[in-house]
């Protein structure tokens, strides 16, 4: 008998979990267009009261771009593979390949856009307040 109530129990919880992790979905991923696929990696509360970090990995098909948005936070940004060009409000456009880094601060509107031939991928880890959308769309 009690062998299955532990299996009761462990399939209510996978249940559980499974069902928390649809209704857990970041607006983020509501919100990107076609050609554009964002893997949520880990978020996890920091020792900064009210903050939390995220990371994500990017990924934007040929000739796609991400349109101009902010964060409630600041971004760190690793490319991964392929070329992306940021236009980051208050700089000229910066072209980066696998390797380079970029970072932009909390609330500064950018955009990035896939000008390679190839799926270009990116790690990117935010410094965000808790609680607010990660990503807000300018228009």
């Amino acid at each position: 008998m009690t062998s299955r109530l532990m299996t009761a129990t462990r399939l209510l919880a996978r249940a559980a979990l499974i069902a928390g992790s649809f209704l857990t979905i970041p607006t983020a991923q509501a919100q990107q267009p076609a050609g554009i696929a964002r893997t949520d990696l880990q978020r996890h509360d920091l020792s900064a009261p009210g903050r939390e970090a995220v990371q994500v990995r990017v990924d934007i098909a040929p000739g796609k771009a991400f349109g101009r948005h902010t964060h409630p936070g600041e971004e760190i940004i690793y490319v991964l593979a392929g070329t992306l060009e940021y236009d980051v409000d208050g700089r000229p456009p910066a072209k980066l390949k696998a390797g380079d880094v970029l970072f932009i601060p909390a609330g500064t509107i950018h955009a990035a856009k896939n000008v390679g031939d190839v799926t270009a991928s990116e790690l990117a880890t935010y410094i965000v307040e808790k609680d607010k959308p990660l990503l807000t769309l300018v228009k």
